[in-house]
């Protein structure tokens, strides 16, 4: 899979943010330093190098910035590193400052690729408050646009109200405290077609600061639909009264990508690979973003680098596992608040229905406990007792004696009365009117067999005014593995919206949240299933005889599938690059392939089910309710790339 420009084909654009040592004052000594860290980004592919605030003199002169020495030297340590990072293929940011005619001194990020100034962009807040004091040395460049034509340095622009372009992909400059200001410039920027913001920073440390920091950059990646990559100047800078940690964070879309080890003595180093297809993904998804956008205002100047290579390590996650967080602690409190969701819709719906009761047919597999878990939990919700759960199994050919007994223990645990009603009879004189031969295990055989379930159970709701609750999950929806009007209806179904692999998740947490070792024993009794529909017996009566995984393929796969096609829109050809990422070590390529062309062509031929979809509670980001978040034909067939 590996070619020239592999990563960037798939929208991938590698950003470097650097905090090199720092020789305060001195600026052709920090020219060097930035230019040997620039030779090394570029080997390894980088696109666009990021330094901190005032990255050439050093953040803390103070009164030196108004010198003429300094000024001076600054402009020839800005001419030896234009000469020495000319033939690089990648664009750079660096700071300084920068006099003009009239007198006034802009602190500026100033952006060079192939030897050439692209422009400068002036910093706007300016802060002068506590230990700062910027406004001594600096003027606002809030509204400043001028056009510099410099002897030394070409004619380029000196403004805000500017973006660069660099391999196709739009970004701009925000520096350091217009990130804190109420109204930061990024925002203009980024409703103006950016989808990357630099901001170079001199942020120093104290209790707290690190987080809070944090969170702004993930927060304003998550509020712009952008990429962020903020560089913060390093412990070199002067200590007399601070200490700064060299931070350097990235975030996309409200997500953090990567973060350095702050008090590095001998420089920071952070890349990432940005996501530019999903960013613009989003933004085409979100109207507000669309309708508020004014690509009119803003001018991009090119800053031409040299196609980003595919090379090893991709420099960014790929969560093998993404409806799944992998903090235990953010995956707990995730639970709690799904269950809550699930819990509420249902409750909710009981209510409105005047319903006096909830009826789940409970089969043993992961889908159906967590339904019951879920009803029991609105049930207590409203203030009503256990009594008004009725709690059917249903057996027929294909279950097991194994399931048989995992559903009775987890119905004592939880004290709930279980009714057992066999559909043999039934199943066996349907498939006879029919003329069928009541062995053949072809789909008139299953399909009987769940609707005669389906039957009986909104027949048992009618009698006991009751609401049938839903079982069937997001992944089968997505694959269509559900009996057309039969497990695929229901009164509310308040699975609708997650995944197989998210259930399997909850029904483990729900345990641990109870605290409860014997419900935790009988909830593990029913993860150590096999997960299969039970509609074809097996050759032994007391296991599990039909396996889902093993007609489908991984569940954990067609998750990861159904997650980056429909939350960023990702394409086949890009789900073979990221699935490989994700599992390579794990299946082989032929197997993962297989499976996608599996996924697409099921998820295609698949919709006319969900077209007629029970309503149910949006848990996530990823939802195929026909009435909110998925609308499509149900004629269409899969892109092949």
């Amino acid at each position: 899979m590996a070619g020239a420009a592999m990563l960037g084909d798939y929208g991938f654009f590698r950003a470097q943010a650097v905090s090199p040592v720092l020789s305060l004052g001195q600026p052709r000594e920090n020219a060097q330093r930035i230019a040997e860290a620039a030779t090394a980004a570029a080997e390894a592919g980088v696109a666009l190098m990021l330094t901190p605030e005032l990255s050439l003199t050093g953040y803390s002169c103070e009164d030196l910035f108004l010198t003429d020495a300094l000024l001076e030297e600054t402009r020839h340590a800005l001419a030896v590193l234009l000469t020495k990072t000319a033939e690089l293929p990648l664009t750079l940011v660096v700071g300084l400052p920068w006099p003009v005619a009239d007198g006034r001194v802009f602190n500026v990020a100033l952006v060079m690729s192939e030897g050439q100034v692209r422009g400068a962009v002036p910093k706007g807040a300016l802060p002068t408050y506590g230990e700062f004091y910027e406004q001594r040395w600096f003027d606002s460049g809030d509204d400043v646009d001028l056009v510099i034509d410099d002897p030394r340095f070409g004619t380029f622009p000196l403004a805000q109200n500017q973006g660069f372009e660099t391999l196709g992909v739009r970004w701009a400059l925000e520096l350091c405290e217009d990130l804190w200001a109420p109204a930061p410039p990024g925002v203009r920027h980024a409703l103006a077609g950016a989808l990357l913001l630099l901001n170079p920073s001199a942020s120093p440390e104290g209790v707290g600061k690190a987080a809070y920091r944090r969170d702004l950059v993930r927060l304003a990646s998550g509020q712009r639909l952008c990429g962020y990559l903020y560089a913060g100047a390093g412990p070199f800078e002067s200590t007399k009264d601070l200490v700064y940690g060299g931070h350097l964070l990235a975030a996309e879309a409200g997500t953090t990508l990567g973060e350095s080890e702050r008090f590095r003595l001998d420089g920071a180093v952070l890349t990432v690979d940005f996501d530019t297809q999903r960013l613009a993904f989003d933004r085409r998804r979100n109207g507000t973003f669309r309708r508020q956008a004014q690509g009119a205002a803003h001018r991009f100047g090119s800053a031409p680098a040299a196609p980003t290579p595919a090379a090893d390590p991709l420099y960014r996650t790929i969560d093998p596992h993404p409806f799944i967080p992998g903090d235990r602690d953010e995956a707990a409190r995730r639970a709690r608040d799904i269950l809550a969701i699930q819990a509420t819709g249902l409750a909710r719906r009981m209510k409105g229905a005047h319903a006096e009761t909830l009826v789940v047919g409970l089969s043993g597999g992961l889908d159906s406990t967590l339904a019951l878990l879920v009803a029991l939990e609105a049930l207590t919700r409203l203030g009503l007792p256990r009594g008004n759960l009725t709690l059917l199994t249903l057996p027929g050919p294909g279950t097991s004696e194994k399931t048989l007994a995992v559903v009775e223990r987890l119905a004592e645990v939880l004290g709930v009365a279980l009714k057992r009603i066999s559909i043999h009879a039934a199943v066996a004189q349907h498939l006879a009117d029919l003329g069928h031969d009541g062995a053949t295990p072809d789909v008139v055989y299953e399909n009987a067999q769940a609707r005669e379930r389906t039957q009986i159970l909104f027949n048992r709701a009618n009698q006991v005014r009751g609401l049938v609750v839903g079982t069937g999950d997001l992944s089968e929806l997505a694959l269509g593995w559900c009996t057309f009007n039969a497990d695929h209806m229901a009164s509310y179904n308040v699975n609708a919206s997650v995944p197989k692999t998210l259930i399997a998740d909850l029904v483990r947490a729900y345990g641990a949240l109870q605290q409860d070792p014997a419900l935790t024993a009988a909830l593990e009794a029913v993860l150590a299933l096999p997960i299969s529909p039970e509609l074809i017996p097996g050759e032994d009566p007391e296991e599990v005889g039909q396996l889902t995984e093993a007609v489908l393929g991984p569940y954990e796969v067609h998750d990861f599938y159904l997650y980056h096609a429909l939350r960023f829109g990702t394409a086949p050809e890009k789900l073979r690059f990221l699935v490989r990422r994700a599992f390579g070590d794990r299946y082989a390529p032929d197997a993962l392939d297989e499976w996608l062309a599996r996924f697409l062509n099921r998820f295609h031929a698949m919709q006319f089910k969900r077209t007629t979809l029970p309503p149910g509670p949006k848990v996530g980001t990823v939802s195929l309710s026909p009435r909110g978040d998925w609308r499509m034909p149900d004629e269409t067939r899969p892109a092949q790339r």
